[in-house]
């Protein structure tokens, strides 16, 4: 995934599926300097995860 798509999906009231390494994910923030995101799973809300935007993966 590239960081602008990121950026879309967060911004998207849609829901929109996306994989880390095969688990789904919810992005919260993009971290531009870091070519990172903040994220969570959907069975851990309040674990959040700073996650490489290239590892992820878009269903």
């Amino acid at each position: 995934m590239n960081i602008n798509r990121a950026k879309q999906i967060i911004s998207s009231p849609k829901k929109t599926t996306v994989l880390y390494h095969g688990v789904p994910v919810w992005l919260k923030n993009v971290n531009e300097g870091t070519q990172s995101v903040s994220a969570f799973m959907e069975t851990d809300p309040d674990e959040v995860m700073v996650l490489p935007i290239d590892e992820l993966e878009e269903k």
